[in-house]
């Protein structure tokens, strides 16, 4: 089947700093319904000198994140602005914990920015202990995501 070629998805499949709900409602300015999900054939990088990471296709590989669902036409482009150059929406299919497969969007790291991974996984559980607080602080833009 060619995912591309159906009616675009609502939902998000994330994998960094999204996966937590208070972020993620602070970007997309709602709150959404969401539940665990998996990405095969992708790997999730920490990025250098940041909180956040990267993703990329990778053979092999599995990321495992949050799928938010239903999120409404007024989120992507706040979405888009918060992820910035560094990513692409691209559509995928990820496999819910019951099994169940769904087509979703997420960003995937650009090419042109791969010198900024690192080596080895990202951590969730270690960004939400020693990251979260930085990157909120850091990221002031939460009320600037806004389309114009």
């Amino acid at each position: 089947m060619d995912i591309s070629a159906a009616a675009p998805p609502a939902a998000c499949f994330t994998y960094g700093s999204l996966m937590d709900e208070d972020i993620m409602s602070a970007v997309a300015g709602v709150r959404a319904a969401h539940c665990g999900a998996t990405l095969d054939g992708y790997r999730r990088h920490p990025v250098i000198g940041a909180e956040y990471p990267g993703m990329v296709a990778r053979a092999g590989h599995r990321v495992r994140g949050v799928l938010y669902l239903d999120l409404p036409p007024s989120a992507w482009p706040r979405l888009d602005r918060f992820e910035g150059e560094e990513y692409h929406r691209r559509i995928v299919e990820v496999s819910l914990e019951d099994g169940t497969v769904a087509r979703a969007w997420t960003y995937v790291f650009r090419d042109a920015f791969a010198a900024r991974l690192g080596e080895g996984d990202w951590d969730f559980a270690r960004f939400l202990r020693e990251g979260k607080a930085r990157f909120v602080t850091a990221y002031a833009g939460f009320d600037s995501l806004h389309a114009d």
